[in-house]
C-alpha cells in the first residue's frame, strides 16, 4: 500500500512542475515577442526587418503554442 501512495503525492508535484514551466515558458516568449516587436520598430535596413519578421512570425507560432496547452491544462495567464 505504501508504493501506491507514494506514488499519489509524486503525481501532484510532476504537474505542478509541468504548469510552473508552462507559465514561465509562456511568460518568457511574451518577452521575446515584445523584444522581437520593438528590435522590428526600430530597424531600417531590409535584411534587419525581414530578420525581425522571421522572428516575430516564429515567437508567435511558439506562443501559439504555448496558449493551447495551457489552455488543454486549464491554466489561467494573464498574457
Amino acid at each position: 500500500m505504501g508504493l501506491f501512495k507514494k506514488e499519489q503525492t509524486q503525481a501532484p508535484d510532476g504537474e505542478s512542475f509541468t504548469r510552473r514551466q508552462l507559465l514561465e515558458d509562456l511568460y518568457l516568449t511574451k518577452n521575446a515577442l515584445d523584444t522581437a516587436y520593438a528590435n522590428f520598430e526600430a530597424v531600417v535596413d531590409p535584411d534587419l526587418i525581414d530578420c525581425y519578421t522571421y522572428e516575430i512570425y516564429s515567437v508567435q507560432k511558439r506562443y501559439k503554442f504555448l496558449l493551447e496547452q495551457a489552455k488543454q491544462m486549464d491554466l489561467q495567464t494573464f498574457f
